[in-house]
């Protein structure tokens, strides 16, 4: 199913992207010769019956599907007769040639607002937004947020709140919100009445490189019970006696609020030194049962930690979110504009030295995604095919030569002094640009390879 996934993925965000070329090169008068998706040696080609006026493009799916391109009639690549000469890219005004070039990115953000859209119409099961107990001594932790309690709605002052329709929404929404003070209306566990917590905004530099603004708050993830669940046969859970089903309520007397709490006590077990024998305090088919456990201690990158070879924790509840057609163009657009603004700063970051380069993700961190994804439904393969199709139309439009943007640079500067870059330049800087993507492919591949594990 990933390799379907991803296949999948990528004809459907490359022949959007090429459509866009496609259709403003016809608009525009440009006669265009060849539209193709991928490289290599075509396996399919046709000709449309009914062609645009003065147009014989040849269509065509080729063997490596790892891009695209739409082939235009030029006089740069080729002789050309009189008469095809006023249908050339080159002989079209600057405007033209600039709303050819962005066509492509904006067609893949114009189908990130559709697919956005059908996702809100279509609806799908969202994790509730019921907090898990947050790190302790966080500033979640120093607020009052507690382990059960369950966020309804969300602003950034206690006159101005939006619901929070699930945990989704309300991690999106603070990532958006992190210099701004945020007030959360919050739900106790058991309780009908609901009260305010007020979080401060992040200090510039305190969000570190490898986290992020939900975690530099304090929080971890959705509230489930400290249920156990498989256990791996002779590790320290199965050793103990531990069960499947086992619902852990205190480690040495101290209260497990949920399974995140149960996480943290056995990772925190084994970082300062080998872990000795625990008591937990469990309950099994309703009788309560004291049973020892010794956390094994296991390398965690550098440093060290606890494990039991235990899963831990139950799936946490779900909501169904599901929005009118207004409604879900309108968040789809929000949505959409969003993912650019973050997918800006994170760009911005990762060249000022604020973000690591290990977030860089390659393709087979997107094929790995594309799976889960599908595996999870409809509505969590389109946001998935929204957020790529997003990060297709930024990244091309980033002003880097090969690019679309660069490009466009290319036309800011013709632009402004009357004739484009001479030759020699543009196939400096081509070669510089080309060079720059290569390296960029290279080490996200390599992020791709140590992040899933392949490496020994």
């Amino acid at each position: 199913m990933t390799v379907l996934a991803f296949l999948l993925a990528l004809g459907v965000l490359i022949t959007v992207h090429e459509w866009g070329h496609y259709r403003m090169a016809v608009a525009c008068g440009v006669k265009v010769l060849k539209f193709s998706i991928g490289f290599g040696k075509p396996v399919l080609r046709w000709k449309s019956r009914i062609p645009h006026a003065g147009q014989d493009t040849e269509f065509c799916i080729s063997l490596i599907p790892l891009g695209g391109y739409v082939k235009m009639l030029d006089e740069q690549a080729a002789d050309v007769s009189p008469q095809d000469a006023p249908m050339t890219f080159n002989r079209q005004p600057l405007w033209a040639r600039a709303a050819i070039v962005s066509a492509g990115p904006l067609a893949n953000l114009l189908l990130a607002v559709c697919l956005y859209a059908a996702t809100f119409w279509v609806g799908q099961y969202e994790t509730q937004a019921t907090l898990a107990a947050p790190v302790a001594g966080s500033m979640a932790d120093a607020a009052g947020l507690r382990s059960g309690d369950t966020v309804l709605s969300a602003g950034t002052s206690a006159d101005n709140l939006q619901e929070m329709a699930s945990l989704d929404a309300l991690r999106w929404w603070l990532l958006q919100h992190d210099d701004s003070s945020v007030f959360l209306e919050v739900q106790p566990q058991g309780k009908q009445s609901s009260r305010m917590v007020s979080l401060p905004a992040l200090v510039p530099g305190t969000v570190a490189k490898d986290s992020n603004a939900w975690q530099a708050w304090g929080f971890t993830w959705a509230w489930s019970r400290a249920v156990l669940g498989d256990l791996q046969p002779g590790r320290p859970a199965d050793m103990a006696g531990l069960r499947r089903g086992d619902e852990v309520l205190r480690i040495d007397g101290q209260v497990v609020n949920d399974a995140s709490a149960l996480r943290a006590a056995v990772r925190a077990s084994g970082q300062q030194h080998v872990p000795g024998i625990q008591a937990w305090l469990i309950a099994r088919e309703g009788r309560l049962l004291q049973i020892d456990v010794t956390p094994e201690r296991v390398p965690d990158g550098s440093q060290f930690m606890g494990r039991i070879g235990a899963q831990v924790g139950e799936p946490p509840a779900k909501v169904w979110v599901q929005s009118s057609v207004f409604d879900g163009l309108g968040q789809a657009t929000i949505k959409t504009w969003e993912i650019i603004v973050m997918t800006l700063d994170m760009l911005w970051r990762l060249l000022t030295g604020h973000a690591s380069l290990d977030k860089l993700s390659g393709p087979l961190t997107m094929a790995d995604y594309a799976g889960r994804s599908a595996s999870l439904g409809l509505g969590a393969y389109l946001s998935y095919l929204a957020l790529v199709s997003v990060s297709l139309g930024v990244f091309n439009l980033l002003p880097l030569p090969m690019l679309d943007g660069g490009h466009l640079l290319y036309y800011l500067y013709e632009f402004c002094t009357g004739h484009p870059p001479s030759p020699a330049w543009f196939d400096a800087l081509q070669r510089v640009g080309l060079s720059i993507l290569v390296a960029l492919m290279v080490f996200s591949l390599f992020n791709d390879v140590v992040r899933l594990g392949w490496l020994p």
